[in-house]
């Protein structure tokens, strides 16, 4: 009795402090000088120092602004794009909130370039995407966009599946260039060889992708697709498409509907006859093609029905290659591999970059990881792990450069790697592996951009892949003298992978329709095919006696490491070297329905210094903080509610603001709030102020018997204001971060009627002044896409709550909660282990929680002291790929049993029968187990997955068992 006293004495409400409704966003370093150049439809916005390449920029956008819109017959808006400059990563998105393009300016170091210069492939697959959102405005979105801003694109464009924007977007560069990823083999890798290997998967998989298959994502799927349709229908099918779906899109299946109305296919329809037709195509060009090389599998790679891939061979001695390993169920690592026994793992690695270019010299490997700025999301540098392969130690050099792809001398001694600065310039530079000290530059007077360089078996000259306004070659260079020598005509080749072996050079060429090894003679010139495998034969690598020839193999179920003797003597002799990569299917049909194709591939091929010059102007970020994007009915920056208001952020993502009026379901209540962020500076600024009101039935007095139930409503005013510092520490195979803040809380309550108030909420005359400061740390071990939890890592939680003003109400609170992560039993199982303590003084006041209560207690008890701990043991169930319909998709089946233990005591007064109440200490003990059972699927066809599912636990309080539904969450 005693016990549910205590709980219905402390039942409380939460009230959280420095619950911030906006998240943190990647920002620059704020010393960075901006400008601003404005062309007749874009503002590019770019640092100080990348003058030229903006210049370039703005014009081939210009070029491109009218035909690259055509078929969907659409001309866009002006719009502003931004330069990113201060990160290594390759990439480039458009957004509308709000709208605008951001790309960044270090270009990719992988398989899939091809022979077009990277800002100029962002320009034409990016604005591609400007158009497609910009067709929203029609139909539909002739009235949703003015009434909700441009966040209404989103809304009118709800039902447009991902693939058709990334497909389509692919199928403009392809069209518009001479080498976008539709005309590369290797793009389209997985997908072959899951069609040649009999894996023809169904509609609903193929959007929602696996957990125990390679399924080609949307880039790859949207674009065979989209570019079926074209070739078909027309180039503007998806314009007569889009125009049927924005007459009124929203109800399920409405994009499928609209392509039934235009072509008679549903979406399963055209994707069955683009498989079917895709098919067909292959398996006669692999006809045509001579008996397939054969190859001797190393051995040690798992053989396992989920897709693992060993890749990037390097040999550490005759017998022995290096690999990274990597799949669905395992984060990348590096193994080694033999010919004889099983894999033996070496290293995981940390954020690598292009770990396509592992390195073997010396007894040491070689590659590049990311490492991010602390605090300044957008300054990500590449810097240089090297490991021994004796004594395992690890190294790193070029601390806080640029440096992607890298190669050691033979002898471990040096580095050559390739730099792209904040300037656009590239460059090869060597480095001393020990101390990672620049000794030399060598000389690019074009600018050519250099890839996936290697040192000759001498380890005095270089070899790399070099790309020009021309195309791509070979070219081989002498740091002694600076000269560059081109080992193959620069065409439209797109070249690969080079590794020296004697006169030879080995390269990867897609140049008879797949990936394969090639080799040119240095002394004349004469060029060679080495392998023939189905699918794709990468990254040769060359024993040390000479004798063997390792190669990633690719397989439907993942690549493999396979050699092959090394015998010049059987190579097939080519009559010339290639001019141009073999054609791929829609290739020629997409170039010949596109307006303008034949102009601006050739605009694209032109050196940088053709065209326009425009005006430039300093760019003030704080001058431009406010921009309004999105109004009306609006999405909370969190992501976890809609309502009334309008959302701001500017196009560096330093300043954010909200306003609106939400809804509480609850208590039927109705509050405003108002949410400025300012995030440009090392300490996040916050400030909210909320004004709403409450709608309670409780218990409004501290004696027993319990006999004041009451409702009641009253308004509240709030305010918040404060600091916080988010930090990324992430340095290896852990994924680290710090968060520290302090925040100060002002909430007042207005036209109070209860005589006594609830402990949880201010009166009508004691204001809350309190402070809270915390800190938060998690380490987390990397996951692989089958993982369910962390398999390693620790978290704290520390949060201190006080009133340090000497007003009327008064109360402190600690609290902390730390966790370790630790590998289950099984391969993707995990097991975590919580534990935490809060203390706080309440006589005046109650906070909210400050650690986690018992999972099966249907409300939360506030109190003086409480000690918690928990045990949950997570695993899959099973991946069992259900389709039920169009509706539904299930991929994977998971539990967490756990455990709950906790033990809270407070002072309570308890009324005696003879006189006045008595302070008296109460102990409350709970003990929970149970289970949670949850769901990953799809619905409608949507790519991204939602997790949702049951808990049933037993709590010995209740004394019975509780059954709850778990949230829906959605798995980005």
């Amino acid at each position: 009795m005693c016990r549910l006293l205590l709980a219905l004495f402390l039942l409380l409400s939460a009230a959280r402090i420095a619950a911030q409704s906006l998240p943190i966003i990647s920002q620059n370093p704020p010393d960075l000088r901006w400008r601003e150049l404005s062309s007749p439809h874009f503002r590019v916005l770019f640092p100080a120092g990348l003058d030229s390449a903006a210049q370039r920029t703005a014009g081939r956008l210009e070029a491109v602004h009218g035909p690259d819109g055509t078929t969907l017959g659409v001309q866009a808006h002006p719009i502003a794009v931004v330069l990113q400059n201060q990160t290594t990563i390759s990439n480039g998105f458009v957004t509308f909130l709000p709208r605008h393009a951001e790309f960044f300016t270090t270009p990719d170091q992988g398989q899939g370039l091809g022979t077009v210069d990277w800002l100029d492939g962002l320009v034409v697959h990016e604005f591609r995407h400007v158009n497609q959102f910009d067709k929203a405005r029609e139909g539909v979105g002739r009235v949703v966009v003015p009434l909700l801003g441009d966040g209404g694109l989103g809304v009118a464009a709800v039902g447009v599946p991902q693939w058709f924007f990334e497909g389509d977007a692919v199928g403009s560069e392809t069209a518009l260039t001479r080498s976008g990823r539709g005309r590369i083999p290797y793009f389209g890798l997985g997908l072959r060889a899951n069609l040649l290997s009999g894996r023809l998967y169904d509609y609903q998989k193929a959007v929602s992708g696996s957990l125990r298959d390679n399924v080609p994502d949307w880039y790859v799927l949207g674009y065979y697709l989209a570019s079926s349709a074209k070739v078909h229908y027309g180039p503007d099918v998806w314009r007569r498409v889009l125009e049927e779906y924005y007459r009124f899109p929203f109800y399920p299946f409405s994009f499928s509907r609209s392509l039934r109305r235009t072509t008679g296919l549903r979406v399963e329809d055209l994707y069955a006859r683009t498989m079917r037709e895709l098919d067909s195509t292959w398996r006669a060009e692999r006809a045509a093609r001579p008996a397939p090389t054969p190859v001797r599998q190393l051995s040690g790679q798992a053989d396992t029905l989920v897709f693992t891939q060993y890749q990037f061979p390097q040999y550490v001695d005759d017998s022995t290659v290096v690999a990274l390993k990597s799949g669905l169920g395992d984060i990348a690592q590096l193994v080694r591999l033999g010919r004889h026994g099983r894999e033996q793992r070496v290293f995981t690695l940390g954020l690598q970059n292009i770990p396509q270019l592992l390195s073997v010299g010396g007894g040491r490997i070689l590659w590049p990881e990311f490492r991010q700025d602390p605090r300044w999301g957008q300054r990500v540098y590449s810097e240089l792990k090297i490991l021994d392969l004796t004594t395992g130690k690890l190294r790193r050099i070029g601390k806080k450069q640029r440096y992607a792809a890298a190669a050691l001398t033979p002898d471990g001694t040096r580095v050559v790697a390739v730099r792209t600065d904040a300037a656009y310039h590239h460059a090869l530079v060597v480095l001393d592996a020990k101390s990672g000290d620049i000794l030399q530059t060598l000389p690019n007077p074009r600018n050519d951009f250099y890839q996936q360089p290697r040192w000759m078996p001498d380890g005095r000259q270089v070899v790399a892949v070099a790309l020009s306004a021309a195309g791509k070659t070979l070219q081989r260079l002498d740091p002694a003298t600076g000269r560059a020598t081109n080992l193959l005509p620069v065409a439209n080749v797109n070249l690969a992978n080079p590794q020296p072996w004697g006169d030879y050079v080995l390269y990867n060429s897609p140049q008879t329709g797949v990936d394969n090894i090639f080799a040119v003679r240095v002394a004349s010139g004469q060029t060679y095919q080495v392998t023939n495998r189905p699918f794709g034969a990468y990254h040769a690598a060359v024993s040390p006696d000479g004798r063997h020839l390792a190669f990633h193999d690719y397989q439907a179920t993942g690549a493999r490491v396979v050699e092959i003797p090394l015998d010049s003597a059987i190579w097939l002799a080519l009559p010339h070297p290639a001019r141009d990569d073999a054609p791929a299917p829609y290739v020629a049909a997409l170039a010949a329905g596109e307006p303008g194709a034949a102009r601006i591939t050739a605009l694209l091929a032109s050196p940088d210094s053709s065209g326009l010059r425009y005006g430039v102007r300093r760019y003030r970020p704080l001058a431009h903080a406010f921009r309004v994007f999105s109004y009306g009915v609006v999405q909370s920056p969190a992501g976890n509610s809609v309502g009334v208001g309008l959302r701001s952020q500017d196009f560096l993502s330093t300043t954010q603001f909200f306003t609106g009026l939400s809804y509480d379901q609850t208590e039927r209540t109705v509050a405003a709030t108002a949410a400025l962020s300012y995030q440009g500076r090392y300490p996040v600024l916050d400030v909210e102020a909320t004004y709403g009101g409450r709608n309670a039935t409780r218990y409004f007095d501290r004696a027993a018997p319990l006999d004041s139930l009451r409702g009641t409503r009253w308004q509240y005013a709030r305010l918040l204001a404060g600091v916080r510092l988010p930090l990324v520490l992430t340095r290896s195979k852990y994924l680290q971060a710090l968060t520290v803040g302090a925040y100060y809380l002002h909430e007042q309550v207005f036209n109070y009627q209860p005589t006594f108030r609830n402990l949880s909420e201010p009166g009508p005359t004691a204001p809350l002044h309190a402070v809270q400061t915390s800190l938060s740390y998690a380490s987390q071990l990397k996951q692989s896409a089958r993982d369910v939890a962390p398999r390693g890592g620790a978290t704290l939680l520390a949060t201190y709550r006080t009133t340090p003003f000497s007003t009327q109400l008064q109360a402190s609170q600690f609290g902390a909660q730390a966790a370790i992560y630790l590998p289950g039993l099984g391969k993707h199982h995990a097991l975590r282990l919580r534990g935490g303590f809060q203390y706080q003084q309440q006589q005046q006041y109650n906070f909210a929680a400050a650690i986690s209560f018992p999972r099966a207690e249907t409300s939360y008890v506030s109190f003086d002291r409480l000690v918690v701990g928990s045990a949950d043991y997570n695993l899959p169930l099973a991946f069992p790929h259900w389709s039920v319909g169009r509706v539904l998709y299930v991929q994977r089946l998971r539990a967490d049993v756990f455990t709950d233990l906790a033990q809270g005591s407070s002072v309570v007064p308890l009324r005696g029968p003879d006189g006045p109440p008595v302070p008296t200490r109460l102990t409350t003990s709970y003990a929970n187990y149970g289970a949670d059972l949850l769901v990953l699927f799809n619905v409608l066809h949507l790519r991204t997955p939602i997790e949702a599912g049951v808990r049933v636990a037993y709590s010995n309080y209740l004394n019975r068992w509780v059954v709850q539904p778990l949230a829906f969450n959605v798995r980005l």
